[in-house]
């Protein structure tokens, strides 16, 4: 969790008017205690009026908001139909973090925007193709992508023929109904694009340094080329 969304949900949690121990706050948000009382004295010298001391607890004077996100009409629907989007098409955590995202928007919006918000009528639906499954390899997929991390694959083709893959992970695309893994594959040293929902089996494997010439950039050159007309 980025330290920023670690102090938006401190506010939250203190946000009832009840004391909360730093320990409590740790065990909630997976910090350690330590990290709590940093958070703590951090959110007190910005200006937020929590009180309390450690071994006793905290507690947030009532009438304390954080300030309202500023937000045009289009933008509001922008964001609010994204997550909706991606919470019906996203991987598992990508759809709790949308959820939680929708729920953050209606926390800070004032109250005509948020308003706004609840009027949007842009709505998706989970499709029957994407399962349990396939939603915790997008999430898999997607940390490996930031991690930097080598992916085996048990892939099967457009016929069925099934063949085994090293790749280098370097984004995800979704195409409406299908999301597919845009990556350097070290069998064809090339780059390739793999279905998700043709991935048999997948495993994680060593890291690997970003090479020039085998990097996303370098995917959208060389497909932006290739379209180019002569």
């Amino acid at each position: 969790m980025r330290r920023a969304d670690r102090l938006f949900q401190i506010v939250q949690h203190l946000r009832g008017g009840r004391l909360t121990t730093a320990c409590a706050l740790a065990e909630k948000l997976e910090v350690s205690e330590r990290t709590i009382y940093r958070d703590i004295a951090d959110l007190i010298g910005s200006g937020v009026p929590v009180e309390g001391e450690a071994g006793v607890g905290y507690i947030m004077r009532e009438g304390f908001d954080l300030p309202p996100l500023m937000f045009t009409r289009d933008e509001i629907v922008a964001l609010v139909a994204g997550a909706r989007l991606i919470r019906a098409w996203g991987g598992a955590a990508m759809a709790a973090a949308a959820e939680e995202a929708l729920v953050k928007i209606g926390a800070v919006l004032p109250e005509d925007a948020r308003a706004r918000a609840a009027a949007v009528q842009v709505h998706a639906f989970q499709m029957p193709e994407l399962d349990d499954r396939a939603r915790h390899l997008l999430d898999r997929i997607e940390r490996a992508v930031e991690a930097r991390v080598r992916l085996s694959l048990d892939y099967a083709d457009e016929a069925g023929a099934r063949t085994e893959r090293v790749v280098r992970p370097l984004g995800l695309w979704f195409w409406g109904k299908v999301w597919t893994l845009v990556g350097w594959c070290e069998l064809r040293d090339d780059f390739r694009m793999f279905r998700v929902d043709r991935i048999a089996d997948m495993t994680e494997g060593a890291r690997f340094r970003e090479e020039r010439g085998k990097t996303l950039a370098g995917f959208y050159a060389q497909h932006y080329e290739a379209e180019r007309p002569a």
